[in-house]
């Protein structure tokens, strides 16, 4: 992907930029060639502490930060939805049930971040109505979905293993764009940590998906 062109607008200019950027999110039709939207030098509307327990949102940002943002925070959420999924039902492999709590216990927080950079740039929406389909991002349909609903026993076990393999993956990916193109330190930062851990529990699961 090649890096986006940044472009500082005057001081007059920073409050339409911004929220041109914003409803450029919300129709999702912002694309890897389309120029920043963003001013390094603008402030955003709240300083308040996010759930990494900084002192303050570092709210220099671009557009690739954004959208990192407005993406993870539904994929999050549809991983911490999975796991309920499976926590939920009967003869499921402790190791499974456990790697589901970690799981939980990871993304929430990171929702809670992610929801709190959104809000200190002003960026309205979260990523939830864009199209999900194929797989491309890691996301699951509503058909997976239900699939894993209706699982019962060693065969959930197997698919949520199966499912959040390609939905770590996905995350990866998104993350690894993140890294590349984004300007935020704590955004990247945040990325990185996403690639090492669900890289790591990527590995996990198809050991565990061998032993089972």
């Amino acid at each position: 992907m090649k890096p986006h062109t940044v472009h500082r607008p005057g001081p007059a200019r920073v409050a339409a930029l911004v929220a041109t950027a914003a409803l450029v999110l919300a129709g999702c039709t912002s694309g890897p060639g389309e120029q920043d939207r963003s001013d390094p030098t603008r402030s955003g509307p709240d300083q308040s502490s996010g759930a990494t327990g900084s002192s303050t949102v570092a709210t220099d940002f671009n557009e690739a930060d954004s959208m990192f943002a407005a993406m993870m925070v539904p994929h999050h959420e549809q991983a911490v939805e999975m796991s309920d999924l499976i926590l939920a039902k009967e003869g499921v492999d402790a190791r499974v049930t456990g790697l589901a709590e970690e799981i939980k216990a990871a993304q929430g927080p990171e929702i809670t971040q992610l929801q709190a950079w959104l809000d200190a740039w002003g960026v309205e929406g979260d990523g939830s109505h864009m199209d999900h389909s194929g797989h491309g991002d890691g996301m699951m349909g509503d058909d997976d979905m239900r699939d894993l609903e209706e699982a019962t026993g060693a065969e959930a076990s197997t698919l949520f293993l199966e499912q959040m393999i390609t939905h770590h993956e996905g995350a990866v990916e998104m993350a690894r764009t993140e890294v590349a193109d984004g300007r935020n330190p704590e955004a990247v930062a945040l990325a990185q940590r996403i690639i090492d851990d669900q890289t790591a529990e990527i590995q996990q699961m198809r050991d565990l998906l061998d032993a089972l």
